[in-house]
């Protein structure tokens, strides 16, 4: 691929539970075809150890934000499952540093809206399911047994295992708090739509429903499960690529 000297960067925002290292498989497909690629660690996860208590939606976006601004140019930027909500809202926040935004299998929210009305109204979802809430200590986390069967369907088990040593408690705070987006700014962003069709994380009906309600510019299928960044890789690194493309 010719990038013609220049320099594009996709910046890589994980779902719930998950950080950085879910993104393993796609930094280097990315990367051999000349891109930069900024896999992210929110706060509370991954490498990141900020307390529970402390963790907001604003801190999520304050977190992508910094990376943004660090960068020289605009950036393709993706959000997998609960990092939608996350990638909109930094949308509101910083619309020019966007070049795409890029939904993969993500909650798409509209403006006034939390992130958990939606979630919970799926009654298909085996993350709903299989949800342990500790409103005490403000956290929510999926069963163990659940992880397969909820996330990573079509995963390898060494991938699965790799998961499960991995994967940290989510706060309660950011998926309750509504969202605040305008069409001036958030809605100036190109929007595309990755959906995975054999997804029991978030269901496909809920997906679909998600993008119709807020329409999206492109909608891409993948016959995956909630994961494929580690079930179909090779794909999805080439969607990413002819996204940024057509760019």
């Amino acid at each position: 691929m010719d990038l013609s000297g220049s320099r594009h960067t996709f910046v890589l925002v994980p779902g719930s539970w998950h950080g950085a290292w879910c993104w393993y498989k796609i930094v280097p497909l990315l990367r051999r075809e000349g891109f930069e690629v900024l896999p992210l660690d929110l706060p509370g996860h991954g490498r990141d150890h900020t307390p529970l208590e402390e963790i907001t939606l604003d801190g999520y976006v304050d977190a992508v934000c910094r990376v943004l601004d660090r960068e020289p140019g605009k950036v393709t930027l993706v959000g997998h499952s609960r990092g939608g909500i996350v990638i909109s809202q930094v949308a509101e926040r910083c619309p020019e540093k966007i070049e795409t935004l890029v939904y993969l299998a993500a909650f798409l929210i509209k403006d006034g809206e939390p992130m958990i009305h939606t979630a919970l109204a799926d009654k298909d979802s085996l993350i709903v399911q299989n949800l342990e809430l500790n409103e005490q200590e403000g956290w929510h986390m999926l069963r163990e047994s659940a992880f397969k069967s909820a996330l990573y369907g079509d995963c390898t088990e060494e991938d699965v295992e790799l998961a499960r040593s991995l994967l940290t408690r989510e706060p309660n705070a950011p998926v309750g708090t509504p969202l605040h987006l305008t069409q001036d700014r958030f809605g100036r962003v190109p929007r595309v739509y990755i959906e995975t069709l054999s997804d029991r994380g978030i269901s496909n009906p809920v997906q679909r429903k998600m993008y119709t309600d807020l329409p999206c510019e492109e909608v891409i299928a993948m016959n995956t499960s909630h994961s494929p960044f580690l079930s179909a890789p090779e794909e999805l690194a080439s969607h990413l690529i002819s996204i940024s493309r057509r760019r």
